[in-house]
């Protein structure tokens, strides 16, 4: 038998020689980005605009940039889908990948998710926790890769940013407060409990993403105010009173108070105690059908690039909606039912959710998830049946649903049950959404 005893020297030299080779292999592993890397992303900004308490349509423009970064870093390197430059408005260029075969298009596409995000939260800090741990594990896997593709993806931040600067929101943040005229008995007044200030009124000078201008998709007009009690707008009052004390007659356990909590989506809700009043946070109706974007994906098993694609599309749908839908609220400035069911028939009367404080024409969740069932009903098809989970963090069970535009006419009507919308505002602003998601579904769903 073999003395196999080495020497200090060959000893060492061997142990270097593993660590070298063990090196070599470890550098030449590719990072692997999973959907379920992106969902978590996707899921920790949903989470900080909680807590920053984001208004919905602040929080849809959140949810568009970092999506559009992301989506056309990927685009690049797909056969299926079109690039959105030279499509959604202002954004003329994007950088190239190139022929770096260092750059991973997957995780370049992921820092630029966040990266993006990052610049549009207060809380970024807690956005780094997940960062900076994602970073750290490339590195550990291939830091050349990581470094090479986090180069590219900084590069294409950076002309995301240049885009989203010229969008108008910096100038809004300097335009004057709505004033109420309270000479004027169809305008919009504030609302308690807290009575706050109108909710970005300037909103429609927003540049939209897809939209030719923001009052594109103009609704029906609404029933012409007037409180003579033949007139079909205080018959549509009516109709909101009725159903409330109706709905309230039954209890908490009825399915018209758990339709209206469900998609309640009030980011800020004022809670009076005595003398005391804190808010209770919750997602925004944007963000509660971002999570439906989640639950599809998984459910049909997406890819990356089928991810990235169906929140890139529905956030587009999202913040358009919103766009559309504030012009309107602004142009009518119609009042809210609370305010005259107060004035007229019964000053002690609560709506089942609280009043959000903006105009109540069009309804917001009706546009917006009009606009977004038409997207994903594209892109996952009809009778797309799930069950949506997006509430179980607030308490509120699972409700099923056969589609997605079940989902809708559900989120629409929940409103009327909430007692802070009128019909038209309902009916109408459904079929705002509808028209505008068709809109861009024939701009966007096209293929290479």
């Amino acid at each position: 038998m073999k003395n196999l005893t080495y020497s200090p020297i060959k000893l060492l030299c061997f142990v270097v020689l593993v660590g070298v080779l063990t090196g070599c292999q470890k550098s030449s592993m590719r990072i692997k980005i999973y959907p379920d890397s992106y969902h978590a992303s996707v899921d920790k900004v949903t989470d900080i605009m909680i807590h920053d308490i984001f208004s919905p349509p602040v929080a849809s423009r959140v949810f568009a940039y970092p999506n559009v970064a992301a989506y056309e870093i990927l685009v690049q390197k797909d056969t299926t889908y079109a690039s959105l430059v030279h499509t959604a408005n202002g954004l003329n260029s994007i950088p190239k990948i190139g022929e770096n075969p260092n750059i991973n298009a997957n995780v370049a596409a992921l820092i630029a998710h966040m990266e993006v995000s990052k610049m549009l939260l207060f809380s970024k800090e807690k956005l780094d926790v997940l960062k900076d741990s994602l970073y750290q594990k490339w590195q550990q896997i291939n830091e050349k890769e990581f470094l090479a593709s986090q180069s590219y993806a900084l590069k294409v931040v950076s002309q995301v940013k240049e885009w989203m600067d010229a969008d108008q929101y910096i100038q809004t943040r300097t335009m004057p407060k709505y004033t109420v005229a309270i000479s004027d008995a169809s305008r919009w007044q504030p609302t308690p409990p807290a009575y706050m200030d109108a909710i970005e009124p300037h909103w429609n000078k927003i540049r939209p993403f897809l939209l030719q201008s923001a009052d594109q998709f103009k609704p029906l007009p609404h029933p012409k105010f007037s409180l003579e009690k033949d007139s079909d707008f205080y018959k549509e009052l009516l109709e909101v009173y009725a159903i409330s004390n109706r709905i309230s007659a039954k209890g908490d356990q009825s399915e018209e108070v758990a339709i209206a909590q469900f998609w309640d989506c009030n980011p800020y809700v004022s809670v009076t105690r005595g003398h005391f009043m804190f808010a209770t946070k919750k997602i925004t109706p944007g963000a509660h059908w971002i999570g439906i974007v989640k639950i599809a994906s998984k459910k049909t098993n997406a890819n990356l690039m089928e991810t990235v694609n169906a929140y890139t599309k529905t956030s587009l749908a999202i913040a358009d909606a919103f766009i559309s839908c504030w012009d309107e609220k602004y142009n009518t400035n119609l009042i809210r039912p609370e305010t005259l069911i107060h004035q007229n028939m019964d000053p002690d009367w609560l709506p089942i959710l609280q009043t959000p404080p903006f105009p109540e024409y069009t309804s917001g969740h009706s546009v917006v998830s009009g606009a977004a069932s038409v997207v994903l009903t594209a892109l996952f098809g009809d009778d797309f049946a799930f069950d949506d989970t997006t509430e179980l963090q607030f308490g509120l069970p699972v409700r099923s649903f056969s589609s997605f535009y079940d989902a809708s006419s559900e989120a629409a009507i929940s409103r009327m049950y909430g007692g802070i919308h009128y019909r038209a505002a309902v009916d109408n602003g459904l079929e705002q959404g509808k028209n505008l998601g068709h809109f861009i579904v024939q701009k966007v769903m096209k293929k290479n």
